[in-house]
Order: C-alpha cells, then sequence, then structure tokens
C-alpha cells in the first residue's frame, strides 16, 4: 500500500516515537523512509551564532539537522532505503512541499513538537493534514505518558 514514507522529525521528545512509528509502517509495506526536518531561527540561539551572517546561519542549521538526522537513521534497527532531507523555512510548509516532491504516499508526524508558535496559532501536524497532498498519521505518545 505505501512505497515512500516521509517521517517529520523535529528533535523533539517525541522524534524517537514518530521514528519507530515510520520505520515499522516502512519495513512492514517494503516502503522507503525518508527522513525530514525543517529548520529555523530558534528563539533561543546561542550567543556565538548571532556572529554568523544570516546564510552562513541558515547552513549551520541545516548542517546539523542534517547530522541529527543521519544519527537517527543509524540508530534504526532495520536499514530501509530512503533520503534525508533539511530545508530552512516554516515546518507545515517544508513538510508539504517534501512530501510532494518526493512522492510520498504517507507522512508521519508528531502531535506537539517545540514551536511555541504553533502552540500559539494552531500544529504544524494540523497544518500538515489540512494540506499535504497524501495521508498523515500523526502519532501521539501513549496513554500513560500523555498524562
Amino acid at each position: 500500500m505505501y512505497t515512500r514514507i516521509l517521517a517529520a522529525l523535529d528533535g523533539s521528545p517525541r522524534t524517537d516515537l514518530v521514528l519507530r512509528q515510520a520505520a515499522a509502517l516502512a519495513a512492514a509495506h517494503g516502503a522507503a523512509l525518508d527522513l525530514c526536518r525543517a529548520v529555523n531561527v530558534p528563539l533561543g540561539m546561542p550567543v556565538e551564532a548571532w556572529s554568523l551572517t544570516g546564510e552562513e546561519l541558515g547552513v549551520r542549521l541545516v548542517e546539523l539537522a542534517h547530522q541529527d538526522l543521519r544519527s537517527l537513521r543509524g540508530s534504526l534497527t532495520t536499514q530501509l532505503p530512503g533520503e534525508i532531507h533539511v530545508r530552512l523555512g516554516r515546518p507545515a510548509q517544508v513538510i508539504c512541499d517534501i512530501a510532494d516532491a518526493v512522492a510520498a504516499d504517507l507522512i508521519v508526524i508528531g502531535s506537539h513538537g517545540f514551536d511555541t508558535l504553533d502552540r500559539l496559532l494552531g500544529t504544524t501536524a494540523a497544518r500538515v493534514v489540512n494540506h499535504a497532498v497524501c495521508s498523515v498519521l500523526v502519532v501521539r505518545p501513549p496513554r500513560d505518558a500523555a498524562a
């Protein structure tokens, strides 16, 4: 049923849960598993980052996100085909754009991330559900962990 699954990972505490769900689905369907992350300038940016130009900062943030996603991919017990995608921009838009570009059949995303503005204006997951051209699975923590 699925041939290409896109896991949207934001580095939040739920990243591992989202990755495991996406990997299990990809393995069960023989699908490729792409990992993606949208990056933007974080609110609590370290002081040393202010010495970088806007372009240098963007490049550094993308580089760090790539390293993190490579590490997460390496932590999977089953190695699956797929690519890593990191882009600067608003998370929901980046996720939908990447899903469209790679012709993903399914996006797997966590129910809440780190972005404070998302909590005020509506979650990234809700925007992805409303705008994605493919199906979206929103992963929630186990009931006992949600309390």
